[in-house]
């Protein structure tokens, strides 16, 4: 298979998305210029449609919805794979685990194909997203947490507040998009997920997702899903929330996080 190398240099190594991985100590980002435009930004709260089962043992990294069912990917060195899940059951239809060297990151599906990212491998997967066989290899520089696409171009994320438009058959990158919120740089931007012409972004050791305009950066909404994993369920295993998919016929949005013995199907209120 041809290995493809990405032309860009990524940020700087930073805190990743886990908790196994060391947060970096940071200054805190000084509030850039706000312009006139700047418009307020929108809190969402949220309502549960359904509560739906969830592989307790996977370390989800990117969750989509694609032929009706759930495509996965999940991290953890040794434990790392792609699979299919059924969305009512959560039964794990099929599943191609990665070689223990490397560490699943972000997920995404174009044109029929499943575009996987690793954490400090700076090594990336493609598949066939209907029967997962690895079609071709590509590299990038730096750290690859979330991936997303418009539908045209795939949307990487690193962990800073920069967010990396990249063209999927040369990886070129295409443009950068940098995310503020009211003035302020925004990073920890983990899994990524594009939703009726936003980026909805996980912010990293959070309950909170932002929604991103994709022209501007700007960060239009908060949803605070505080709460949405009882206490009852959670473990000492449990970790941060994480993995956003939407269905585009159903209209419906869907969170889990690793190692939750859940899915939520959601409302935006």
């Amino acid at each position: 298979m041809t290995r493809r190398i990405l032309p860009i240099i990524l940020c700087a190594s930073l805190a990743a998305c886990s908790t196994e991985r060391p947060a970096t100590e940071r200054p805190p980002e000084a509030p850039l210029p706000m312009a006139e435009s700047e418009t307020a930004v929108r809190s969402y709260g949220f309502e549960v449609i359904r509560t739906l089962p969830h592989d307790v043992k996977a370390f989800t990294q990117g969750l989509v919805v694609h032929a009706g069912a759930f495509l996965e990917s999940t991290g953890q060195n040794g434990q790392s794979s792609i699979r299919i899940v059924d969305i009512t059951s959560g039964k794990v239809r099929k599943l191609e685990k990665l070689e223990d060297r490397y560490f699943g990151e972000g997920m995404t599906v174009l044109n029929g194909k499943a575009y996987m990212i690793t954490w400090l491998n700076q090594s990336g997967f493609i598949y066939d997203a209907h029967t997962l066989k690895e079609l071709d290899k590509f590299s990038y520089a730096g750290e690859g947490w979330g991936l997303t696409n418009d539908g045209k171009n795939l949307i990487m994320s690193n962990g800073s507040n920069v967010l990396s438009v990249i063209d999927p058959k040369t990886f070129a990158v295409v443009r950068s998009i940098s995310v503020t919120q009211s003035g302020s740089l925004v990073s920890q931007l983990n899994e990524l997920e594009w939703i009726e012409g936003e980026i909805w972004a996980n912010i990293w050791q959070s309950d909170r997702i932002v929604r991103i305009d994709p022209s501007s950066g700007k960060v239009t909404g908060v949803i605070d899903l505080t709460g949405i994993l009882p206490n009852s369920s959670r473990t000492a295993t449990t970790d941060v929330l994480n993995g956003i998919a939407y269905d585009t016929a159903a209209k419906a949005i869907y969170v889990t996080g690793k190692n939750w013995p859940s899915m939520f199907q959601i409302r935006v209120q």
